[in-house]
Formats: structure tokens, C-alpha cells, sequence
């Protein structure tokens, strides 16, 4: 495995990555619109230069938010490896707050993420709703049963 900076080169495969793991690369949240194939970020490659774990962020002066963080393969530490690798990254170039924003029915990420330190900031009630009439496509059940309805902010002060 080999974990490194996006560069432009990457750019196809990125898109590509988040057609086959989202649909498409756009990302609607409550922070904006973004095309996750057009940000900064970090990747985990695969022996055979596949992504296999992703890592796409905007930089807000002293607050960097994660948009988006995906493992391809589940349990085996990359989400944490690209977590540990972007919070240096944030030290590193003056950074001192990672935020992000994750929805109501994503237990996983919650449970993740506060294990690392992050703690929960906030909740928007019915941003998903709001986002759907951007992307439509977003479904209105996760595949656990829950409603997706809201997003939870979540920060951690390094």
C-alpha cells in the first residue's frame, strides 16, 4: 500500500473512483456543493495502482474540513492510516481544526470518528432534504433501516 497527495494526474481515476463508490463525484452537504474529483486529497493505492481508499478536503484558513473518506476494504486500517496522515498534514501547514459533516443514519462513521477525538459540534435537522433537491438521487433510507434525514457536525482541535 502506498498513501500519497493527489496530483493532477489522479484526477480521472478519482472521478472514477467516486462514480463506482457513490454514483457520481459531486458531494452535497450543508457546507456547499463540491466536486470531490476537483479537491485536494489523499489516496491509499493499491498494488496495482487502484484506489483503495480516499481522502478529498478543502482547506478554510485555519479550519479544514474532510468531505469525503472512503476505504474500499472495510477493517483493515486505511480510514485510519488517511485520518492519521491528513491530521499531520493539518499541523503541518498551520492547520488547527478538522471539521466534517457526516448524516444521522451513519453509525459507522460516528462511532469511527469520535473514537479519534472528534466530537460532536452540531446538527443541521433536514439538510438531506434540502440536499436532494440538488441531487435527487440521494436515497431516503440507508441500508441499516434509518431514515436519512440530517447531518451531524463533528470537530476535533489539533
Amino acid at each position: 500500500m502506498v498513501i500519497r497527495l493527489l496530483t493532477d494526474a489522479d484526477r480521472t481515476t478519482v472521478k472514477e473512483f467516486f462514480k463506482t463508490q457513490w454514483g457520481s463525484p459531486q458531494m452535497v452537504i450543508s457546507t456547499g456543493v463540491y466536486h470531490c474529483d476537483e479537491l485536494d486529497g489523499l489516496a491509499v493505492f493499491g498494488e496495482n495502482g487502484e484506489i483503495i481508499g480516499l481522502l478529498t478536503y478543502v482547506k478554510r484558513g485555519e479550519e479544514w474540513e474532510i468531505i469525503s473518506l472512503d476505504s474500499v476494504i472495510e477493517n483493515k486500517g486505511i480510514g485510519s492510516l488517511l485520518l492519521q496522515a491528513f491530521e499531520k498534514k493539518v499541523k503541518a501547514d498551520g492547520g488547527t481544526i478538522i471539521k466534517l459533516v457526516t448524516t444521522n443514519d451513519n453509525l459507522r462513521a460516528l462511532q469511527f470518528y469520535q473514537k479519534r477525538g472528534y466530537i460532536i459540534d452540531g446538527i443541521v435537522v433536514n439538510a438531506v432534504e434540502k440536499a436532494r433537491i440538488i441531487k435527487p438521487q440521494i436515497p431516503f433510507v440507508a441500508d441499516n433501516g434509518i431514515p436519512i434525514r440530517d447531518e451531524i457536525i463533528l470537530k476535533k482541535k489539533l
